[in-house]
């Protein structure tokens, strides 16, 4: 009979974007003699402090490079609207 060990979980906040909803691909790292070993592509994070100008208040955000260009290009508040609607964020 197996014994199955348990795992201490980490309270530590997830690879994934908050605006775009980008995570962490599957994928094998080739070695030069072509053996497989499997890997994880991250995404481009950041943590990153945003002011929210009607609210009058700062909001830090876990986006990646392709978020800062949304935020950007669409502004602040479409993009966390955006981001909930998708199911990203649960509050704004």
């Amino acid at each position: 009979m197996q014994t199955v060990q348990k795992t201490k979980t980490c309270r530590k906040m997830s690879r994934i974007c908050q605006v775009t909803g980008k995570k962490g691909l599957v994928g094998n790292h080739v070695s030069h003699s072509n053996k497989k070993i499997k890997r994880v592509f991250y995404p481009n994070l950041f943590k990153k402090k945003f002011y929210l100008a009607d609210e009058e208040r700062w909001i830090t955000l876990n986006v990646s490079a392709a978020g800062m260009k949304i935020i950007t290009k669409k502004g602040l508040r479409a993009a966390l609207q955006e981001a909930k609607r998708n199911g990203y964020i649960q509050k704004i």
